[in-house]
């Protein structure tokens, strides 16, 4: 039987700060399973093993322009006075390779891009040369000296045959497809999307297509969830609420973390009569990692394991539900997919506006980024409310405002953490 880790009452509650949160979820974080997928679909998935070069890049050599490829010894004795006539014996267009040998005294002309002639060591631009047709052969005229390899792109310059490309852990983005697709890679070893179940607590909600009635509220948190779920890499399952009944929580908690990857629940986590996740992580089976960090919003965001899954019990709060997300939730589905570095990216901004309220503990204030004069400027949001929902559609990034502030002018530098999601940065 799992030991759990605090007292039986949902008051004895100890702080731990965002940074010892995150390390106590750590452990239990279990990689997925690795599958193998087309590389059309591999957009946004996660690579389960470093990639190396099947061949050199470019494996063969190519022209960087429109010229003509030529033996760079023919042209030793160029000079503004003196010229070398060159016989053009071929025409070799991207995707062929030249017809005929191109010996000395000779030159083939040649597209970007296209194989230059094994024999040949050089490319002279077509701007610097001059032709003439006689008893029906082209020749073309050169005054200077060209260099061996001149606008030849060696083979391998770009990578060496068993060179690493891609390192186990990288996100698979259109660069990465690129890469792959260069080298013929069609299939690649991925980690499957983990399966996160969705509930929402409490006999306050309804669903979507219900009528509103007096003293409830639609269930909007699940629907957030979901996105941020998606945005993470994960797969959302939703299931819906769950009324204020402890064992009825219970058994649908125990059901989804015996079928799915992960369970994310909002509500229930607070100290009241009727905040029955608080109860459900304290009971025996039930190893709780913490059911306190020291931040605002989400102070009562709790993260639990059973059966070795993760069970993550998140305010009800709009606002601190979507915060204990970024921070704690977003962060394991990426590491189950392997993601080397797990956490949303952390910036120095300027502040664009006073910040005047004092916090006991870190607080993460929603703002919208801006940029004025080449700087970048966090501007926080006008209401900041942990139960406010509307705001969060506006804001990409977290002002971290530190604990015991007194206040923080607007112009001095805030440390920031940047969210996920398809917004303008």
């Amino acid at each position: 039987m799992e030991k759990n880790l605090t007292g039986p009452s949902k008051f004895n509650r100890t702080a731990v700060s965002v940074s010892e949160a995150q390390a106590l979820i750590v452990p239990y974080i279990n990689k997925s399973l690795i599958e193998t997928i087309p590389l059309i679909e591999a957009h946004g998935r996660t690579l389960a093993e470093d990639v190396t070069s099947p061949h050199p890049y470019p494996f063969f050599r190519r022209s960087v322009m429109d010229g003509f490829a030529i033996h760079s010894d023919d042209t030793l004795s160029c000079s503004k006075d003196e010229s070398v006539w060159l016989e053009v014996v071929d025409e070799i267009p991207c995707g062929f390779t030249s017809s005929v040998p191109v010996g000395r005294g000779q030159a083939a002309r040649i597209m970007t891009g296209a194989h230059v002639p094994d024999e040949t060591d050089a490319v002279v631009m077509l701007e610097m040369t001059e032709n003439k047709i006689e008893d029906g052969r082209t020749y073309i005229r050169l005054q200077q000296v060209v260099t061996s390899g001149t606008n030849v792109t060696p083979i391998g310059f770009e990578l060496d045959e068993g060179e690493l490309i891609l390192q186990g852990g990288r996100q698979i983005l259109a660069g990465e497809m690129s890469v792959l697709a260069t080298f013929g890679i069609h299939h690649v070893n991925v980690y499957r999307r983990p399966t996160v179940a969705i509930f929402a607590t409490g006999t306050e909600l309804l669903e979507l297509e219900d009528p509103l009635q007096p003293g409830k509220i639609r269930n909007s948190n699940s629907y957030m969830l979901a996105s941020q779920v998606r945005e993470a890499g994960g797969e959302p399952i939703m299931l819906g609420s769950i009324m204020d009944d402890l064992a009825l929580a219970r058994l649908k908690v125990e059901e989804a973390l015996e079928k799915y990857d992960l369970v994310v629940t909002s509500g229930g986590v607070s100290v009241g009569d009727y905040d029955i996740m608080g109860d459900l992580v304290r009971q025996d089976d039930v190893t709780m990692l913490f059911n306190k960090v020291s931040m605002r919003p989400g102070s009562v965001t709790t993260a639990a394991v059973k059966g070795g899954k993760l069970l993550f019990a998140l305010s009800g709060n709009p606002g601190a539900c979507f915060v204990g997300f970024e921070l704690f939730v977003g962060p394991a589905i990426r590491k189950m997919m392997g993601v080397n570095n797990p956490y949303l990216p952390e910036w120095t901004a300027v502040l664009g506006t006073d910040y005047n309220r004092r916090n006991s503990f870190t607080r993460f204030v929603r703002a919208r980024l801006d940029i004025r004069e080449g700087m970048l400027y966090a501007l926080p949001a006008n209401i900041d409310e942990s139960g406010v929902m509307v705001t969060i559609k506006d804001s990409d990034c977290l002002i971290v405002i530190p604990p015991e502030t007194e206040g923080i002018k607007a112009g001095e530098q805030v440390k920031i953490i940047k969210l996920q999601g398809n917004r303008m940065w």
